[in-house]
């Protein structure tokens, strides 16, 4: 990943969005070539010279202070996981940020905590959207994810690529979507990761849509909201969930699908849990 033209075209969006009338800035009467805010209004925003911010923009500056980079934050409105984009893309990767990323490997503990979580569905991500453990229920509500080989237990792949995720997947669009976001987000934190790169190469290719999201360069962190699954034998199923780090590995989060109590989710998952009761015995394969 090139980071001069990934900030470039990181920054140039987020201007894109923010009219004159939005940053408190008065109409000057000249037509502008692009939607959104001028290079020179977002530098009087940041307190910046134009000729600073055109640099910064251009990946120019080396690394600017954090004071700055705030400052451009604020003049840009961006959220908290635009600023932490905008900062992974403004720092300078050192030679350890480049070695390769050993294989994330999911603890026993935490194997233990997604078979205790039996009654929900629950699972763990990794880098890439890598699905590196999951326990019975959400291999029913999603995808079989131990059936897979080990490269294509992705969150982003089965969303994108699995012709079945489509009729599975409640407001596919949105989740698709999302999911671009947030390996946006990884791209700019971890920009030397060759198996990164080699899945956004197979997105690119494969998938019609995700050429579009990824060129609009949203990011997002996943941290709770709602899911809306069609399983074929239970029917609909609705959701709220919540996204945990466990302590030790930053890289890794925990997902818990929670169902409304007494809802006719929580039925669903019930009878789900029975009619699947043979396959739980055998226990969690271990990604």
């Amino acid at each position: 990943m090139d980071r001069s033209s990934e900030l470039a075209g990181f920054l140039r969006s987020r201007r894109a969005r923010i009219t004159p009338d939005l940053a408190g800035l008065p109409e000057d009467g000249r037509a502008r070539r692009v939607p959104g805010l001028r290079r020179e209004e977002v530098a009087r925003l940041a307190g910046v010279s134009t000729e600073y911010y055109t640099r910064l923009e251009q990946g120019r500056v080396g690394t600017p202070s954090p004071e700055v980079v705030e400052a451009v934050a604020r003049a840009l409105n961006l959220d908290p996981a635009e600023r932490e984009h905008l900062t992974d893309l403004l720092v300078r990767p050192t030679s350890a940020r480049r070695a390769p990323a050993a294989p994330q490997r999911v603890r026993p503990g935490l194997h233990l905590m997604l078979q205790t979580l039996e009654h929900v569905p629950a699972f763990v991500v990794g880098r890439r959207t890598d699905v590196l453990a999951a326990n019975h229920l959400a291999r029913e509500v999603l995808t079989d994810f131990d059936a897979l080989p080990v490269p294509q237990r992705n969150l982003a792949r089965y969303y994108l690529l699995d012709p079945g995720a489509r009729d599975r997947v409640g407001d596919w669009a949105r989740i698709a979507a999302e999911t671009v976001a947030i390996l946006r987000l990884e791209a700019g934190r971890h920009p030397h990761d060759r198996r990164l790169a080699d899945l956004v190469g197979e997105l690119t290719l494969r998938s019609p849509e995700f050429s579009t999201w990824w060129n609009d360069h949203r990011v997002l962190r996943r941290t709770h909201g709602t899911k809306h699954y069609r399983h074929p034998v239970v029917g609909d199923l609705h959701f709220a969930y919540e996204s945990f780090q466990p302590p030790g590995d930053p890289d890794q989060l925990l997902c818990v699908y929670n169902p409304e109590p007494g809802s006719a989710t929580a039925e669903a998952l019930r009878l789900l849990s029975s009619w699947t009761a043979s396959g739980a015995h055998r226990g969690d394969r271990r990604a």
